[in-house]
């Protein structure tokens, strides 16, 4: 959902209930608003026959609500300010519980869920959805939009990493504590019932290099690290350039690096715990390399980071160029400079690009039998007779014993 950058038909509806010239504008506004933008998206034919049958694991980024939501605490205390914010917010959370949420549940966990009671009981549960919201925006650790499923030996863990942020400078953190002991409880639960994890994160783990030190170089400005000044210069740039990934939480990234590590050591472990991600319209994979002095070794799995935007926003020639820039040698080098210069700690691990990157519309494929797992890449191209899904990538991800 791009609640923020609407579609023709959609600015129409819009302007026929109110005046586009009054914030927010050709932007959504409040719920009935919601609903117009999941009536435009899944009522394409193609679209509904997809999701009738094929079964979808959904959560939320920041589009949903506005770009780069819950960017940073001057952010967030600058757009509750305006008049309207209030409105979108618990909006959007409202919207995204009726049609992404409940269908992320299970059914034991919808009988269980005392909202989900609570709205089939009344004729109109509009005001106890609202209380939801409001409360879940005013106090994200209320309420957990991540979730797990289990498929056989396979776990999947879908991961929030918007509404459940730490904001204030000093104690960022992508995930609340409540959220983080969530995660790190079930990854490292029973260790042995699983041969692969996969955790979704809207927002890759590992990014091109350069990209991961400009933003970790930007988190200590912003923090103080160069003085008021520096932290001034590093919120604008924050702000104008889109640096809230991992890497712009430092300390969460190391105890997430970590996480994934520990998931992936011991003669239990699984053979692949991959991160699935989006946001960055393009795809590719990175791995991890652990140094030789890594407290508790590297891990015995195959960690990976499995990075893919179906479809989407599609980038220019500059943005692809910068993404490529970003894997080079000479990019590795400068951000090493920022982190020198912002006077960070070093990312705990490694990595390269072992695929990609991939620009356009494609669809990325993992398939698990047992231990083994392998994956697929095809993208869209156009013929002058038809459309054809072709094949870049096909790949084992299994390790040899």
């Amino acid at each position: 959902m791009y609640a923020d950058e609407t579609s023709g038909a959609t600015r129409r509806r819009l302007a026929a209930r109110r005046d586009l010239r009054e914030p927010p504008g050709a932007e959504v506004a409040d719920y009935e608003e919601y609903t117009c933008l999941y009536d435009e998206s899944w009522r394409d034919p193609e679209v509904r026959w997809l999701l009738s049958t094929v079964p979808s694991c959904m959560i939320f980024d920041d589009h949903d609500v506005i770009d780069d939501w819950n960017t940073s605490a001057a952010w967030q205390e600058q757009i509750r300010a305006t008049p309207w914010w209030h409105e979108r917010i618990v909006s959007g959370l409202m919207s995204y519980w009726v049609y992404q949420h409940l269908g992320n549940l299970s059914p034991a966990e919808l009988a269980a869920d005392p909202l989900y009671a609570t709205v089939r009981a009344v004729p109109d549960g509009t005001e106890a959805l609202r209380r939801h919201a409001a409360g879940a925006d005013a106090d994200p650790a209320r309420t957990r939009w991540s979730y797990q499923r289990i498929f056989g030996r396979v776990q999947l863990l879908m991961v929030d990493t918007r509404a459940a942020r730490v904001l204030p400078e000093g104690r960022r953190a992508m995930l609340d504590d409540g959220e983080a002991a969530w995660l790190r409880e079930k990854v490292l639960a029973n260790p042995s019932a699983y041969d692969h994890i996969l955790i979704g994160s809207s927002l890759p783990w590992l990014l091109p290099p350069l990209a991961h030190d400009a933003e970790t170089w930007n988190a200590a400005l912003c923090g103080g690290s160069r003085g008021g000044r520096w932290a001034r210069f590093g919120e604008k740039v924050r702000r104008a350039a889109d640096l809230e990934h991992w890497a712009a939480f430092p300390d969460s990234f190391a105890r997430f690096t970590e996480l994934l590590r520990r998931a992936g050591s011991g003669p239990d472990a699984p053979a692949t715990v991959c991160v699935l991600s989006g946001d960055v319209h393009h795809a590719y994979i990175a791995e991890p390399r652990w140094p030789d002095t890594a407290p508790g070794g590297a891990p015995e799995s195959h960690v990976l980071q499995l990075t893919c935007s179906p479809l989407h926003n599609s980038v220019p020639r500059s943005i692809r160029w910068a993404f490529r820039f970003g894997w080079s040698g000479v990019g590795r080098s400068i951000g090493r400079l920022l982190i020198r210069h912002g006077r960070s700690e070093p990312s705990p691990v490694s990595w390269s690009r072992t695929g990609g990157p991939w620009f356009g519309n494609q669809l990325m494929t993992l398939t698990l039998r047992g231990r083994n797992s392998a994956l697929t890449l095809v993208q869209a191209k156009s013929t002058f007779r038809n459309n054809l899904l072709v094949k870049v990538l096909e790949r084992s991800l299994t390790r040899e014993s």
